[in-house]
């Protein structure tokens, strides 16, 4: 039986990293943001049934348009409910059956990495979850560094996620990213070290 461990934490608290981590480390790792890209490609019924939903989001190269995307969802619940009723359930569906894949190779772990695996009850399926964190201002700042937005959009992109005070919670393990990476990594070899354990 494979075990399942929930990767997940707030925007821009580092999860990439974490995950990139435990790849470092051997283990397999499933990244829900890499499936849901995949499942709206050109061709795809996601693509197909996003745009739809969402008139005007698919550009003149028949590519889902993320800016303008994302410009119509993150400001509106409604809007990004919408949307990941669309998105979800397709994202799962290829999740298992990867899963599956790597229990036939005889693989006994693998982590799955989803930023709203508590937002979308995931992690009640999980054997245990890693939430990754980062002090707010820490999450604000790396946001407005690397996507180029401005503090209301960076603070509107946080405040679209459950607090991490509450994915806490939720917890097997946290790992607090707000410091220097060697600080992180020890804290994911720990981890990983408890995993191999069983």
């Amino acid at each position: 039986m494979i075990r399942i461990v929930g990767l997940t934490g707030g925007i821009a608290t580092g999860k990439s990293t974490v995950s990139g981590m435990l790849r470092d480390l051997g283990v397999d790792v499933i990244d829900a943001d890499v499936i849901s890209r995949q499942v709206v490609e050109p061709g795809t019924e996601g693509l197909a049934a996003v745009a739809h939903r969402f008139p005007g989001v698919v550009g003149a190269d028949g590519r889902l348009d993320r800016a303008r995307l994302g410009a119509r969802i993150f400001f509106d619940p409604a809007e990004r409910a919408a949307l990941n009723a669309i998105i979800h359930p397709l994202v799962q569906e290829e999740f298992r059956r990867r899963t599956r894949a790597l229990e036939r190779e005889g693989k006994s772990l693998v982590v799955y990495d989803a930023a709203l695996l508590i937002e979308n009850g995931l992690h009640r399926q999980m054997d245990a979850v890693v939430v990754v964190t980062a002090p707010e201002e820490v999450q604000r700042r790396r946001l407005m560094e690397r996507n180029g937005l401005t503090g209301e959009e960076a603070d509107a992109r946080i405040a679209s996620q459950v607090p991490l005070r509450d994915k806490v919670l939720h917890a097997t393990w946290v790992v607090d990213n707000g410091g220097p990476l060697e600080s992180t990594r020890a804290q994911v070899e720990r981890i990983h070290a408890e995993l191999r354990k069983g």
